[in-house]
């Protein structure tokens, strides 16, 4: 009977063709033995495609967040559900006013390149790194100065309160100064071959082929209990489940269409809580001729049932949003926001509703046809465009349905407003502030990523101020109930469900506490994790 571990044979002797150099001589298992009995172990994650960068202060998207997450280290971590503790920073300390953090460094900390870290190069990134990073330049814009009071502390002194100033800070990937300093940031080498202080050190990377890391032996956090983690590149989405399934790798991303498969395998598991909370999000157009008025979008919100999508589209993974915010943000969700009560699938009070705002049916029974956009690559995304459709014909609604690629979405949605309705994936963030707010916010430049419906609101935009100019968690959540309420009156941009919408699957065959929780999101357990056998 052929096992998972000898099956795992196949796919790590074609790696070992290359960088690794592995066998297969110890019974079979992933890196030509066991950690037991002395061999190489080697973790195996199968990744989509060949990374862009491997450093995210300067290379945004998944993958390069996913390898900064295991190569670099943030002063401060912070996990899943939002809890903040020392990395390497020891300790933190904000003045009253919010104006002067001060932050304690860890001793004894060295770059993979043996260079000590120090409050030097905390400085250097503050000073000139951190204000090229998409969430960093806030700090930046308010920054009068990182003052190095000695080898192990720094005060980074503000020009005015930045309420999400420590998720900001947590944000941020350290990169040694000796390595970037006098270069040009953008394209130095260290951005394909990063230098850091976390667990795993940069190995090696072959174009089409896999990314290697080595355990960092100096590691500060403790003691790096895998040898090596190859990432081979599989484009196809189904060779990287089926490898998944076989036991070849230990993980990968598992479309939602195949989640049922995993639920259903004792050895496969959904990592459900590995980053913070993503959502499907409806957004409207709100110059769109049949979307001008609130309540006609509220009457098209409320007729998309937010269960039968999870249910179905999601494959039952994750939970029906009922507000704007997810529950992990407590401290800034709106006690006056229910989706259940705000916004009921009553059919027949929404179609009342759109009756009295004009839109009877024609003849034909409907009402009016609206342009969908939606990225044809978010299969859960698509399949909840198409639970839509027949969620909006039910009140008299037509969709004509338009999936693209990324770019050309980017382009009509954003840039262009040529859609009525767009479905999205997107993720809350580590902060509303720096996060979810900005589909809210006015977005007037037609920025991507961010408020697509050509809305302004006063209200809404000073609610957003308000909870950026205070550092005082109870002031800004105060501003973010106002924000929520407001945008519940408007309903422009609403979240449908709350999952983990990478789909992090593992295998559970050779290594065991891959799912234990982390400081940080996106980092494995390198420290407590255990190969079997």
């Amino acid at each position: 009977m052929r096992t998972p571990q000898k099956r795992t044979t196949g796919l790590l002797a074609v790696l070992a063709a290359g960088a690794l150099a592995l066998t297969a001589c110890t019974g079979g298992t992933a890196g030509g033995g066991n950690g037991a009995e002395g061999g190489e172990r080697v973790y195996v994650q199968a990744i989509a495609d060949d990374p862009m960068g491997l450093n995210a202060q300067l290379i945004s998207g998944a993958t390069p967040s996913m390898f900064s997450a295991q190569i670099l280290d943030p002063l401060i971590f912070l996990s899943q559900d939002y809890e903040m503790t020392p990395g390497l920073a020891e300790s933190w300390e904000l003045s009253d006013d919010g104006l002067d953090l001060t932050l304690v460094l860890r001793e004894g900390v060295t770059w993979h390149d043996g260079e000590p870290f120090t409050a030097e190069d905390v400085a250097f990134n503050f000073e000139e790194i951190v204000p090229l990073q998409s969430f960093g330049a806030q700090i930046g814009e308010r920054l009068d100065s990182a003052e190095v009071v000695d080898e192990h502390t720094v005060v980074l002194h503000l020009t005015e309160p930045f309420g999400p100033l420590l998720e900001t800070v947590a944000s941020q990937f350290m990169v040694p100064k000796h390595i970037y300093e006098g270069t040009d940031y953008v394209t130095n080498q260290a951005n394909m071959e990063p230098i850091g202080t976390g667990p795993m050190v940069f190995d090696s990377y072959s174009s089409g082929e896999q990314v290697t890391l080595a355990a960092n032996p100096d590691y500060w956090g403790g003691e790096v209990q895998v040898d090596r983690a190859v990432y081979p590149i599989m484009t196809d989405p189904n060779a990287r489940a089926e490898a998944l399934f076989a036991g070849e790798v230990d993980q990968a991303s598992v479309d939602v269409s195949q989640q049922d498969r995993v639920s259903d395998d004792p050895n496969t598991l959904l990592l459900e809580e590995s980053n913070f909370p993503q959502l499907v999000t409806v957004m409207f157009n709100a110059q769109s001729e049949y979307l001008e008025d609130p309540a006609v979008r509220a009457a098209v919100f409320a007729a998309l049932d937010r269960e039968a999508i999870v249910d179905t589209a999601l494959s039952g993974i994750g939970t029906p949003a009922n507000g704007f915010f997810p529950e992990a943000l407590e401290w800034a969700v709106s006690p006056n926001v229910d989706f259940s009560q705000d916004f009921p699938r009553d059919v027949d009070a929404i179609n009342e509703a759109l009756d009295e705002a004009g839109f009877e049916r024609g003849a034909d029974g409907m009402r009016f046809t609206l342009n969908v956009r939606y990225i044809n690559e978010l299969s859960d995304v698509a399949a909840t465009v198409e639970m839509a459709q027949s969620m909006l014909e039910e009140v008299g609604i037509g969709i004509e349905m338009q999936g693209t690629s990324g770019a050309v979405f980017t382009e009509k949605v954003y840039t262009e407003s040529e859609f009525d309705l767009a479905f999205l994936r997107s993720t809350v963030g580590a902060d509303p502030s720096i996060g979810i707010v900005r589909w809210y916010e006015c977005n007037d430049q037609k920025a991507a990523a961010a408020n697509p419906s050509g809305l302004c609101d006063p209200e809404i935009d000073a609610a957003a101020a308000e909870a950026l100019a205070t550092s005082v968690q109870a002031d800004r959540g105060v501003a973010l109930t106002a924000l929520q309420d407001r945008a519940a009156e408007m309903m422009y941009y609403a979240p449908l469900a709350w999952f983990n919408g990478a789909f992090p699957t593992i295998n559970t065959t050779r290594w065991q506490g891959q799912d234990e929780p982390t400081p940080m999101t996106n980092r494995m357990p390198w420290t407590t994790m255990t190969m079997e056998g």
